[in-house]
């Protein structure tokens, strides 16, 4: 397995980053490890300083205060020694959008160091994989928003790095391109040994690759560890996803809202995190109080990533628009 490799690809420690003016603090003292080889989550409610981070690992931005090796070098002392080793892919699109799509990607792989050939190659797969032939030769800013995050993502993918950093590469895009996504970043990690850090809100998802997780909370690194590991913290909870039919009356929702543990998803739909021993008693006030004529749908679900992340950051960490926590 290519996490088993000893060596770290990054080592970070003490990072703080100091936002002037106003002193925002988007990080503080943030020390972690990313071994070579390993697929690397990154969670975080937005604001957290997930992107700050990333941005200082990639050499986009300085720190005010810490350390920051990959693969043995100073990033602080020489950010221009990145790009050599770390593609990064973040949430904007600026560069050769006035290109076709093969364009970006041959151009990239060849800025990268492959011969013509080489990166003609690399592209005609990226874009099989991906399903993207028909729109090739097509400019990228007449594709849709969508369209052109795709060629963004395959661009950071395009030629040899050991490193990858990929800040929301599945945001904007529909759920059979997620799961490409997922599945090729997967086979590179297995075939090629590439180290990837994920940032991204769909932790479900994430969860089916990641081998370690890190959580970040108002710039502080909050919890570290495997998803078995963090899931064995909250293993003494149980989660009870709780849906009303559209024609309950409000009384239900506010019944619902003021259980201790309870999240509001969206109208009708709500979350109810409670200590197993209190599992009975809650399926009792759900059904005698609520009624059971009132319920669409009522389960009891086994602990998930999403469930660390609520427990750490007391926000959903689901990308699906429907279960957004309302403030």
């Amino acid at each position: 397995m290519p996490s088993s490799i000893a060596a770290d690809a990054y080592v970070v420690s003490e990072l703080t980053k100091v936002y002037q003016p106003g002193g925002i603090r988007a990080n503080e003292g943030i020390s972690l490890n990313i071994k070579a080889g390993e697929i690397f989550g990154l969670f975080g409610p937005n604001g957290a300083g997930k992107t700050t981070l990333v941005k200082q690992m990639a050499g986009l931005i300085k720190p005010n205060s810490g350390d920051i090796r990959l693969l043995g070098h100073d990033v602080v002392a020489s950010p221009h020694l990145v790009p050599h080793f770390v593609s990064y892919y973040g949430q904007k699109i600026l560069a050769l959008r006035a290109h076709k799509v093969r364009e970006v990607l041959l151009h990239t792989a060849v800025l990268r160091g492959l011969p013509v050939s080489e990166a003609c190659k690399v592209v005609a797969e990226l874009l099989e994989w991906f399903e993207l032939t028909s729109i090739a030769d097509r400019i990228m800013l007449r594709l849709s928003g969508g369209q052109q995050r795709q060629t963004a993502l395959l661009a950071s993918l395009a030629g040899p790095r050991p490193v990858l950093i990929l800040d929301e590469p599945t945001n904007e895009l529909d759920p059979a391109v997620r799961r490409r996504v997922w599945e090729y970043l997967w086979a590179r990690n297995q075939e090629q040994g590439t180290t990837i850090i994920l940032v991204t809100h769909n932790v479900l998802e994430a969860e089916q690759v990641v081998e370690r997780v890190a959580i970040v909370d108002g710039g502080l690194l909050v919890a570290i560890g495997t998803p078995g590991q963090l899931k064995a913290e909250v293993d003494a909870s149980v989660r009870v996803e709780v849906r009303l039919r559209p024609t309950t009356d409000t009384a239900c929702e506010q019944l619902l809202a003021s259980l201790p543990g309870s999240v509001r998803l969206r109208e009708g739909l709500y979350r109810v995190t409670a200590p197993r021993e209190r599992a009975d008693d809650l399926f009792r006030t759900v059904v005698g109080q609520v009624g059971i004529e009132a319920l669409d749908d009522f389960r009891l679900v086994t602990p998930s990533m999403e469930d660390v992340y609520l427990r750490y950051t007391g926000t959903s960490g689901s990308a699906n628009p429907r279960e957004e926590v309302v403030s």
